[in-house]
């Protein structure tokens, strides 16, 4: 990176485009504040939260105090929660055929097994959904099953012992069909029983979440690119206020669509400015698991694209303990795409396991969605990363990670079967 003089923020717009998550944006602000203020508990700095002015996204108002320096950080989500919403609108057996063209999808493009040979915790959280709601379905079948056939040989047992009946024939199959009826509003049932606690096994979110991004072979579907188009206008309207730096902030699967709708302004010529500042932060990123499947031409094409340009600072964060992350993956590497002059992004580890107490690792370490959030929560130790001062602290990102180096566990080599290209 330049080793020009660190150059300081005063006023900074940051975006943040949240992952598969149809909770309303509020979430995340009462999740800044309150994680925020732990942060600058342990780490001896002031926030101040208050509500965002003017019209625009939702979003809220940091004025921070850190190392001496007065920052002012407006936020807005980028909200795409109306079509997560919409997408897992569906029934149950709208969900088991989701499971069964999603796995389709990735095993019959061979992108499940190119995946494995990255990191098996996000292949494991992609199958776990698989498993789970085929035992429930087993479970439930079998358990109507069984309930059926109780009252089959119950009901068989009562006609035996009446007077014998005309038509007995009849009779007899009117019993079977009685029974078999009972088994299946029994097998439902259960059914709707296990949807119903899946605010706890998060099965069917899981599989939503997965079939969303494979329900077109990896390419994106028109609603999505519609509001990839929205948010690139957004962007593009605050790179032209008076601020030190634009932050855009991509979480989870929001990394992915943080990586095109800036690639979309780049070649655009929408940032040919040098002022102000642009920084593009992902965190736990999944990025393969769209990237590697056969029609994710576009995301592939931006991925090249973004990693050769010169005007945006890209740092990307990952966690080995994050097992719904491909952690340190490189993502552009990875899926094939690397231009010879590469230059993005940096990639670092949260360090999860030093940058925790050993109480709360102890503590968080198989909580996997918890662990998946940490990334925009406060650490006990916080070491290079530290959300808080990324997004509301004196540096801009790229001075911020000036001369650092990327991890060196960091996997860059091309695994990706398919790696072509379109910008159309």
């Amino acid at each position: 990176m330049s080793s020009e003089p660190e150059p300081r923020v005063y006023r900074r717009r940051v975006f943040y485009v949240p992952g598969y998550d149809p909770s309303h944006p509020r979430r995340y602000r009462e999740l800044y504040r309150k994680e925020g203020a732990e942060q600058a508990r342990i780490s001896g700095y002031q926030l101040r939260l208050s509500a965002a002015q003017g019209a625009g996204p939702f979003g809220w108002t940091v004025n921070a105090t850190i190392d001496g320096a007065e920052i002012e950080t407006r936020f807005s989500v980028l909200v795409w929660s109306d079509l997560v919403r919409e997408s897992m609108d569906g029934s149950i057996l709208t969900t088991y055929r989701h499971l069964l063209r999603t796995a389709w999808t990735y095993i019959a493009s061979g992108a499940l097994w190119r995946l494995m040979q990255l990191r098996k915790g996000p292949v494991i959280a992609a199958l776990y959904p698989v498993g789970i709601l085929l035992l429930q379905l087993l479970a439930a079948v079998g358990f109507g099953w069984a309930v059926g056939s109780v009252l089959s040989c119950g009901l068989n047992e009562l006609e035996r012992g009446l007077r014998p009946l005309p038509h007995r024939e009849i009779a007899v199959v009117a019993i079977q069909l009685a029974a078999f009826v009972a088994g299946v509003l029994v097998a439902l049932a259960l059914l709707r029983w296990f949807r119903a606690l899946d605010g706890r096994v998060f099965a069917y979110y899981l599989m939503h979440d997965y079939a969303y991004a494979a329900q077109e072979n990896g390419a994106y579907p028109p609603a999505l690119e519609a509001r990839i188009a929205r948010f690139a206008d957004l962007l593009a309207d605050a790179m032209q206020q008076d601020v030190d730096e634009v932050l855009l902030v991509g979480h989870s699967s929001g990394a992915h669509l943080g990586v095109s709708l800036l690639a979309d302004l780049l070649r655009a010529g929408r940032l040919s400015q040098d002022r102000p500042a642009l920084g593009f932060l992902s965190l736990g990123q999944a990025i393969p698991m769209q990237s590697f499947l056969p029609d994710a031409h576009r995301l592939r094409a931006d991925l090249h694209d973004l990693s050769a340009q010169d005007r945006i600072a890209w740092v990307d964060v990952t966690a080995p303990g994050d097992g719904c992350a491909f952690a340190l993956c490189d993502p552009v590497a990875v899926s094939g795409v690397a231009p010879e002059d590469k230059r993005w992004p940096l990639v670092l580890s949260a360090a999860f396991t030093r940058t925790l107490s050993p109480e709360r690792w102890k503590a968080m370490r198989w909580r996997f969605f918890r662990l998946h959030f940490q990334y925009l929560c406060a650490f006990d130790h916080p070491g290079e990363y530290d959300y808080f001062r990324v997004t509301a602290g004196p540096l801009t990102l790229a001075s911020r990670f000036s001369g650092r180096q990327g991890s060196p566990s960091r996997i860059e080599r091309a695994v990706s079967k398919y790696t072509g290209m379109s910008r159309s």
